[in-house]
Order: C-alpha cells, then sequence, then structure tokens
C-alpha cells in the first residue's frame, strides 16, 4: 500500500488570497462595485491599502517572489487589519521574524498570575519578557530565598540574581555552565526585543558587573530554553534536585511559567 502524502502547508500567497476574498470593500470605505466578479476586495485595492505597488502584491500572492521583506509583511498586516494570530501566521509563513510582537504581558493582572502559581505545590514562579520575575509561590520563596524570599537585596530579574548576587554562585550547582547557559537562551528569547531599552539596559549593566556575562554575551551563542535536571545547594536544606519544566502563557508567549518538580517524585 502507498503511504498517503501529506497535505501541505497553505502558501503565502494561498492565505493571502483567501484572506482578501474574505474583505468586505465597505468596511474599507470602498464602493462595492457593480463589475465584481469575486467576492471581496481587488488585488490592486489591498495593494493601495498596504502601501505597496499592485505588481509586487500580485506577485506574492501569486508565489513569483522567493522572498519578501519584513517591513512588506508589516504593511500588508495593517493594510488587510489582520488579527494578532492572524499576523504571527504570515510571518510564520514567508519565513521571517516578527520585529514588532504583540505587547500583551502588561494587560495580565499580576493577582491573575498569583493564583495561577499558588496551586502549584511545588517551586514555581512566573518571568515576565525582562526576565523579571513577577509572581511566585511560597516553596519558590523557600527555595529561592536570596531572589524571590526577600533575604537579598537585588532586584526580582533572575539574571541580575544569577550574575550579580555571590550567594548564585554556591546555591546553583555547576554555576559556571548554567550561567552561560542562561546568556545563550536570553538572547533567542529576547531576539525579537532588540530595540528595547530596557533589555538594552540590562544587557550593558550586567557586561559592567560580570566578566562571565560580558564574555558570554560576546559568544553570540543562542539555545532555546528548555527543562531538565536542576541542583542546588540550599543554606538550610542541603543538596535540592528538581525537573525544571518552563512552560509558555496562551497569547501572552512572552510570559514564561517555571515549575520546579522534585526529582525524587
Amino acid at each position: 500500500m502507498s503511504t498517503p502524502k501529506k497535505k501541505a502547508q497553505p502558501s503565502l500567497g494561498e492565505f493571502l488570497r483567501a484572506r482578501r476574498e474574505q474583505l468586505r470593500p465597505d468596511d474599507f470605505g470602498l464602493p462595492p462595485g457593480l463589475r465584481r466578479r469575486a467576492p471581496g476586495l481587488r488585488r490592486e485595492e489591498v495593494a493601495a491599502l498596504c502601501g505597496i505597488s499592485p505588481t509586487w502584491y500580485t506577485w506574492i500572492e501569486q508565489g513569483r517572489t522567493a522572498a519578501v521583506s519584513v517591513d512588506t509583511l508589516g504593511a500588508i498586516a495593517a493594510g488587510l487589519r489582520l488579527s494578532q494570530a492572524e499576523r504571527g501566521y504570515l510571518f510564520q509563513l514567508a519565513v521571517r521574524a516578527d520585529p514588532s510582537p504583540p505587547r500583551t504581558a502588561a494587560r495580565t493582572p499580576a493577582h491573575r498570575m498569583g493564583s495561577l502559581v499558588q496551586a502549584v505545590r511545588s517551586p514555581a514562579y512566573v518571568l515576565d519578557r525582562h526576565w523579571d520575575a513577577v509572581a511566585w509561590n511560597k516553596p519558590a520563596a523557600a527555595l529561592f530565598d536570596v531572589w524571590l524570599g526577600g533575604r537579598g537585596e537585588g532586584s526580582r530579574n533572575l539574571l541580575r540574581y544569577v550574575f550579580t548576587e555571590p550567594q548564585a554562585q554556591t546555591f546553583i550547582r555547576g554555576w559556571p555552565e548554567r550561567a552561560e547557559r542562561l546568556v545563550a537562551e536570553y538572547r533567542a528569547d529576547t531576539a525579537a526585543w532588540g530595540d528595547d531599552p530596557v533589555r538594552q539596559t540590562l544587557v550593558d549593566e550586567l557586561c559592567r558587573a560580570s566578566p562571565v556575562f560580558r564574555s558570554a554575551w560576546g559568544s553570540q551563542r543562542v539555545m532555546s530554553r528548555e527543562g531538565g535536571l536542576r541542583n542546588f545547594t540550599h543554606a538550610r536544606k542541603g543538596h535540592c534536585d528538581f525537573q525544571q519544566f518552563t512552560l509558555k502563557v496562551a497569547h501572552q508567549p512572552e510570559l514564561k511559567l517555571t515549575v520546579l518538580v522534585p526529582a525524587s517524585a
């Protein structure tokens, strides 16, 4: 028996055509016209709304161009009034990174994230896009007593804690390797926020404060943020081993929920 072929993912042009045909002229202040042979907007109307040439838009929709710039994709997303999900899908089809991803983390009420982590028995915390802890539970505060428990005087930023708090180097077993990996993960996690002044200020500050961070940042290493075994040496509890799981919050992927499950479990 022959193996059934997988259905190919829709192309960028197919998606644009389908979206264009779903739009109503009157929603854009355009006359309905008597000679429209197909539903939706004409290609030249979409091109005008997007601020690009009709020929260029036609080529994109017909798949006659190998690459589309991020500026053009952004113009198309705005011109077609794409939703947040549709914009993300557009950039995914074009194999481009969106330079202006949705910035919605501030809309999440802190008490809602707090309620979430409090429902978890093991240590759990939520990081925002700057890697500041915005919510954590009591087990997390007990484990990270200097970072989250209030015993230290530093900020709630994970990188500031790891690279500027002396206690971190004895608390995190295998600190040199873990610290370098965190920098690589941070670079990958915040690549779309390269022009963010808060990100740049944090990087500059840590480059001045920590030679290890400066060297790791200069290495240009990029790694995805993954789970795995995490080992700590607590001042009172001794050796603590956990399996780490990192999850992204739906509709707000810049928020990350980290849960540490005891390795013995």
